[in-house]
Order: structure tokens, then C-alpha cells, then sequence
């Protein structure tokens, strides 16, 4: 049995241990700080963080500003993009004082951890790993040693914290497996001190951008978080459909028109089918407006607690700054104990 099929039986057992058991579990989730959250990150993982949160479950978001230049030549506002990040998880429902928000540049003994971890895995293990070869055969240039080791390090931010519990959806599974088969080798070789992760498969289908592919960014296809009404109602306004005036729900014909009916569907909690036949043959125009209207209106309480933090800054600061200090304990103590397991106790 692979290891997607193991982990899709394994669910409801540990979907029960979690609704049943929260204390048992400690989570760890992040991201890269590349750019705005969108209504794709919204739907795709931070309202499961916060709904396993208001559950019990020990929560870590790591904003992986190291990450950010895995893959590309700037760290350019990544500073700025985590302060919007930490905005948008309050405005969705995270807790501060439930849940630990840190980057990985103010956690040194995280980042020591790769060394350790480093010396248990192989170079083809890494180049096996899903995201390095794609990126590997996307780019025109070498593979930087970052990029390679991606994997790993993604390993030290779960096990620095001994997480237990990591959401992820079908494509980074992979990540799971490696950080599980770091923790059993170190285990097997220096002694009990992590735990093996289980993976948690996300149930949200993936939010299509607004031209029908991925929503992204770097595709200007996304519905920033950070948005206001107006500039919603804009970029809706120029997504790309068709001339049939009758809409209809099919995303390989019609990947606009699908687009602007799955983000309605998600924001109202309706079928898209089901839109698309109240719309009829109003045509695109009135598409558009309903799928504005669906999202402003989905948004507007998100968007009031957000603007209030804008207009507080140092409310930002402290989160930040509680949520590093916590990790920095953490790590610290999770590193002494590799070390002593080590014989490196010194």
C-alpha cells in the first residue's frame, strides 16, 4: 500500500482521535511569505487551522522567511508580507494566545537542526522529493543547496516543536514521509527523542484562480485577503469569460465563467451548479456581480478586524514578538536534548 492510500484509511480514525483527544496533538503549518494570502489560502488551510485550534490543538504557524529564498534571488518585502500574513490569521480566527506565530530567522536552534538532520538522509532521497524535481525541471538554473535540502528543513520545523499533527493536501504528503523517516533514523541512532508526525489530509478541494488555474499571485488570478471592496470588485470585473450568455458550470470549457462560480460557491456555501442555474441567461455581467457580492460579503468581517490592526501596529509587533520568544524556548530545549542525545552536550 502507498503511502497517500495508507494515510486516506488512516483519516477517520484520526479525525475521531483529534475531535476526541485535541490535547494529544501539536500541530505545525505555515508558509512562505511570498506575497498576499488570497481567498485560496483562506479556504485551503487557515480556516482548518483555526477551527483545529478552537478544538484544543496545540498550534504552530511558521512564516517561513527563510524559505523565500529557496527559490528566488530577493528577499524584498518579505517583511512586509509577514506582517500582512499575521493580519490576516487574527482577522480569520487564530488566537495569539492560543497559537504560536513565528518566522524561522528569529529561531536559531530551528535552523540549527539541520545539521543533524542533514546527515540522515541521501542526495537522491531529496531529489525524489515532488518539489524538487518539479522546481528542477522548471528552472534553467542550477539547483541551489537550499532548494535541495527544502525538504529538511521543512523536517526541523515539525520536529522542533516534537509536532505530531501537520494538515497538508495530497501534493505535499511527501514532506510528511521524510520528516517521519528523519525522526526514525535519528531515533534509531541516538535514542528516543521524536516523535513520528502524521500527516492530516486537508479535505477543502483547491480554490481555482480566476482564470481557472492555481490561484497564485505570480498568476494575478487572486483575491487578496488584504483587499478592499472596490479593488475586489475590479479585479472580478476583468476576469476573462466567454460570449454565451447561458452559464453553466464546466471548468474545462469554461474556465473563467467555472472560476467566478466556484468562488461564489465557497463564499455563500451554494453548489456552483446551483448558481450557475440561478444565474441563467443573465450572462457574464451578472455573474460577476453576484460573485462580488458573495465575496465582499463574506469577507466584510474579516476585512473590519483587519483594518482595525492596521491602524494598531504594535499589536503586530507583540504577536510577533511573543510568538518568536515562545518558539526560541522551544527550540532550545528540543536542541539541547539532540545534543545531549548526541553525546555533544558539552
Amino acid at each position: 500500500m502507498d503511502s497517500y492510500s495508507a494515510t486516506l484509511l488512516r483519516m477517520p480514525q484520526l479525525r475521531s482521535e483529534v475531535e476526541t483527544q485535541p490535547d494529544k496533538f501539536r500541530m505545525l503549518t505555515g508558509e512562505r511569505p511570498t506575497g498576499p494570502l488570497h481567498l485560496g489560502h483562506l479556504f485551503g488551510s487557515i480556516l482548518e487551522r483555526v477551527s483545529l485550534q478552537n478544538r484544543g490543538v496545540e498550534t504552530f504557524i511558521v512564516l517561513a522567511d527563510y524559505q523565500v529564498i529557496t527559490d528566488r534571488d530577493t528577499s524584498a518585502n518579505v517583511k512586509n508580507n509577514v506582517r500582512e500574513a499575521i493580519m490576516d490569521y487574527v482577522s480569520a480566527g487564530i488566537d495569539p494566545t492560543q497559537t504560536t506565530i513565528f518566522t524561522h530567522s528569529a529561531v536559531p536552534a530551528l535552523n540549527q537542526l539541520l545539521l543533524p538532520f542533514l546527515s540522515l538522509v541521501s542526495d537522491s532521497e531529496l531529489r525524489r522529493n515532488p518539489t524538487v524535481k518539479s522546481e528542477l525541471a522548471a528552472s534553467e538554473r542550477p539547483l541551489s543547496g537550499l532548494l535541495l535540502t527544502y525538504p529538511v528543513h521543512q523536517a526541523a520545523d515539525i520536529l522542533f516543536c516534537k509536532g505530531n499533527l501537520v494538515p497538508v493536501g495530497k501534493d505535499n504528503l511527501p514532506h510528511v514521509e521524510i520528516t517521519r523517516t528523519i525522526a526514525r533514523r535519528f531515533n534509531e541512532r541516538y535514542g528516543g527523542v521524536f516523535r513520528e508526525p502524521e500527516a492530516m489530509l486537508t479535505q477543502t478541494p483547491e480554490l481555482p484562480g480566476l482564470d481557472g488555474r492555481k490561484m497564485s499571485k505570480s498568476y494575478g488570478n487572486a483575491i487578496a485577503l488584504g483587499m478592499s471592496a472596490d479593488e475586489t470588485a475590479a479585479v472580478i470585473r476583468k476576469t476573462q469569460t466567454d460570449s454565451q450568455r447561458q452559464i453553466t458550470f464546466a471548468p474545462e470549457r469554461r474556465p473563467g465563467v467555472s472560476a467566478l462560480l466556484a468562488t461564489a460557491a465557497v463564499c455563500t456555501g451554494a453548489e456552483p451548479e446551483d448558481i450557475a442555474s440561478e444565474v441563467g441567461e443573465s450572462g457574464a455581467g451578472a455573474l460577476k456581480s453576484l460573485a462580488t457580492e458573495a465575496v465582499n460579503e463574506y469577507l466584510a468581517d474579516h476585512r473590519a478586524r483587519r483594518r482595525e490592526l492596521e491602524s494598531d501596529p504594535t499589536t503586530v509587533d507583540r504577536i510577533l514578538a511573543d510568538g518568536n520568544e515562545r518558539a526560541n524556548v522551544i527550540a532550545d530545549a528540543t536542541l539541547a536534548e539532540v545534543r545531549a542525545a548526541m553525546g555533544m552536550d558539552y
